[in-house]
């Protein structure tokens, strides 16, 4: 049995019967989902969150990396949620100092670009609207003497530096809802919520999974409606309620290629359509370029990258770099759905608010015959928490017996490192494990922090790790993610539990794949 999670099998758990119900189901497992899992169960709510494929699986895997203020959003005067982006990188940096670290940004600068004063105020505000602690601040930058401009092209002589932080987007979603499972909420992936109706005075909605474990109904005194690009599907189809709000759907897409500049610093660059592009390195020797912004209509599980956007985006490097990069030169690609908040201007896909909107559905009044039904509709990465928590701020009435905002200042799990301080740390983490290379404890602590010491508990020699499957991939983690996190296909664990799909081949893919068939035939999933 697993015993970082709650064991729901010595009971009947809350939700499944009228007289027993759940206090909160919380409709999808993205980044926002996990977050008002996290917090609601935190505050001494019975919490059931129900994911129709994986956690992370759509949006929230398929970001550009990033807790960052918005630095182009101060063009569009939303200075509450640069304000409120600035200082969740802070908290995210606190709670995640594994999972995440500042990240130097240079941005080049050309006459025909935004003036240089614009740039340097929009800097100052960026550096001072928010609670900076951790992250460096701005300065101006000579390229011409600069590694940063080494291979920029002669004629961006000037420049200034920025920093953001970089963040693994689709652990901090799986970190949420495993920080969720541990104070009791129940999380089953894979499992679709087909309807909901208000029955009496709770909601009585019907799942569907091909998980034995997931329940075909729950009863629940109210519910989130955090489903991202379907919020507005679960409102209309799933709760058979209207609304006036909406979402426009807007694809962005990234680009993975060989890294082909020295040093740790990422890069900035201003497209002609005023579009921001970021070329970021990514792990050791590989870049990460994007994003997109693209007005999208169709199915939102159906999203990828045309030729179109990859022409775009190398168009942009090519106008910066000294270098020429062509499609082939591309090693991966992703491409992700936004569901940004329509406010009914008419304004393009990069100008849309990134900020995120509530409607409520039902009554706050206890034991009301409307229940509530609160739907989120836009936000991103950075702002998950501060939505999680206004979620249950807003629910509060409803739940007079709720305990009050904490998420602030709780490290996710793996992030209860000494000061703060991953290096520190890890120096200990690699003295106690150093019969084990460097590459693969530096891996474990990111992904994992403190918990890598459970992780490998009774590991006394390479050999203890188990079948390696490539890389730094070995079978003692791929058990783990089984056990701990709800992975059940090579897709989760390759793509979002970890990253070692950029690292092994064809043949050792495959090999994995056969591994974890077997051992899914043998042994179901835990979590």
């Amino acid at each position: 049995m697993n015993l970082l999670t709650p064991d729901h099998s010595k009971y009947e758990p809350a939700g499944r019967s009228a007289e027993r119900p759940v206090d909160l189901l919380v409709v999808g497992g993205g980044i926002n989902g996990a977050g008002v899992a996290r917090d609601a169960a935190g505050r001494g709510l019975s919490v059931i969150l129900c994911e129709k494929g994986d956690l992370g699986e759509g949006t929230s895997s398929r970001s550009g990396k990033y807790i960052h203020g918005g630095l182009r959003y101060l063009e569009y005067y939303e200075f509450r949620l640069v304000r409120e982006a600035l200082n969740e990188r802070e908290v995210v940096l606190e709670a995640a100092p594994h999972l995440s670290w500042p990240l130097q940004l240079v941005l080049p600068h050309s006459p025909e670009q935004r003036p240089r004063w614009l740039i340097r105020l929009g800097l100052f505000l960026y550096d001072n609207l928010g609670g900076r602690k951790r992250v460096p601040g701005s300065s101006s930058l000579d390229l011409g003497s600069n590694v940063a401009g080494k291979r920029l092209k002669g004629k961006f002589r000037k420049g200034f530096s920025y920093w953001d932080v970089w963040i693994d987007d689709a652990r901090l979603v799986v970190l949420n809802a495993v920080d969720a499972s541990r104070r009791g909420a129940q999380i089953f992936t894979r499992t679709a919520c087909l309807s909901a109706r208000r029955h009496g005075k709770v909601w009585r909605a019907e799942l569907k999974s091909d998980n034995p474990s997931s329940p075909s109904v729950v009863f629940a005194k109210a519910i989130v409606n955090a489903a991202g690009p379907w919020v507005e599907k679960v409102i209309g189809e799933v709760a058979g309620v209207n609304s006036r709000m909406s979402v426009r759907l807007v694809k962005g897409s990234h680009i993975v290629l060989p890294k082909w500049w020295e040093g740790d610093h990422g890069y900035v660059l201003q497209a002609p359509d005023k579009r921001l592009i970021f070329v970021n390195p990514y792990f050791d020797d590989m870049a990460l370029i994007g994003t997109t912004d693209i007005p999208f209509e169709g199915r939102a599980e159906d999203v990828e990258i045309d030729a179109s956007e990859i022409d775009y985006l190398l168009g942009i490097l090519e106008s910066y770099f000294d270098q020429t990069f062509k499609p082939e030169d591309v090693l991966f690609d992703y491409s992700g759905v936004r569901p940004l908040f329509d406010d009914d201007a008419n304004k393009s896909a990069s100008a849309v608010t990134r900020d995120y909107q509530f409607e409520l559905d039902g009554s706050l009044e206890p034991d009301s015959a409307l229940p509530p039904l609160l739907s989120a509709f836009g936000g991103k990465l950075t702002t998950y928490r501060k939505l999680s928590e206004q979620a249950l701020q807003m629910l509060a009435p409803f739940f007079p017996e709720m305990a009050g905002s904490w998420t602030a200042k709780t490290p996710l799990p793996g992030g209860d490192l000494p000061d703060k301080q991953f290096e520190v740390w890890f120096k200990g983490f690699q003295k106690r494990y150093a019969f084990l290379p460097e590459k693969l404890l530096r891996h474990l602590g990111h992904c994992y922090g403190t918990d890598a010491v459970r992780l490998l508990d009774g590991v006394n020699e390479l050999s203890d790790l188990g079948q390696n499957f490539g890389s730094c991939f070995f079978e003692r983690e791929a058990v783990w993610l089984l056990q701990n996190e709800w992975a059940v296909s090579a897709e989760d664990i390759l793509l979002r539990r970890t990253k070692h799909g950029l690292f092994l081949t064809p043949e050792e893919k495959s090999g994995f794949e056969i591994w974890l068939d077997k051992r899914l035939a043998i042994h179901e999933p835990v979590s």
